[in-house]
């Protein structure tokens, strides 16, 4: 296994006119890790996700992807790294005037050397692997559930089969079934494909169902990242408080 990490940030300093909302971060995630990015509200986890996506630029600091320069002003590299890489956002969001099948094959008609024939066999294979059938791909997203929502956004996420992939609060809005369910799905599909998953969430249950490692985001800066038994005994309030009423299961 390559000992490149996938991301890669030193120094971050991030701040909204007077607000400062990282200082002095450094994070870094290896290939196949499964992170779950925990923290208060308000401490900046979402924020940390966007600078990895490229859509926020810190203040100071370097962000590096695959051992590449985020910022590097190359439009061929910013491209390259971007298709390396797919986005799970909160509520899905989809295009609500696309079907399933157009929200699913428009990341792979914005490659432009793709025929209809291949985006088609591609789409049904996405469809497929997020547990949904040929029939789903016709539906508007007005006429989908919550759970099926997710399964479409992670179908459209996985559809340039990324090496990365980010989750913000996944199971946001599924019932307990339906949020077991789905870690179970994206624990199934990262191990047999063997992508790198960062997750923002605060959803003890699904950090247990992933078998995640556990960085939190506290006082500006990742206060501390490592296996979940690690990280519980670790003495400081922000983690008390985050696992309280809380047990490892064996």
């Amino acid at each position: 296994m390559s000992t490149v990490p996938v991301i890669k940030m030193q120094g971050i300093r991030s701040q909204y006119r007077d607000v400062v909302i990282h200082q002095g971060l450094d994070f870094q995630v290896f290939p196949g890790e499964v992170v779950s990015l925990v923290g208060g509200s308000g401490s900046g986890k979402t924020t940390l996700l966007r600078e990895i996506l490229g859509l926020l630029r810190p203040t100071r600091g370097t962000v590096h992807l695959f051992g590449e320069d985020l910022y590097d002003p190359d439009p061929l590299l910013q491209r390259s790294l971007r298709r390396r890489l797919g986005m799970l956002f909160q509520q899905g969001a989809l295009f609500s005037a696309l079907s399933v099948y157009d929200n699913i094959a428009f990341p792979l008609r914005e490659l432009r050397f793709l025929d209809e024939e291949w985006i088609r066999e591609l789409v049904y294979l996405k469809l497929a692997m997020v547990e949904l059938e040929p029939k789903h791909a016709a539906l508007m997203p007005s006429e989908l559930s919550g759970g099926m929502i997710k399964r479409v956004a992670l179908a459209r996420a996985l559809a340039l089969e990324p090496e990365l992939l980010l989750l913000d609060e996944p199971t946001a809005g599924l019932d307990p079934v339906r949020s077991q369910n789905f870690v179970g799905l994206i624990r199934e599909l990262q191990r047999s494909i063997g992508f790198t998953v960062v997750l923002v969430t605060h959803d003890i249950d699904t950090i247990y169902g992933l078998g995640s490692q556990v960085a939190v985001l506290a006082e500006q800066r990742i206060l501390v990242k490592g296996p979940l038994e690690t990280v519980v005994a670790v003495d400081h309030p922000v983690i008390r408080q985050f696992f309280e009423n809380h047990r490892l299961t064996q």
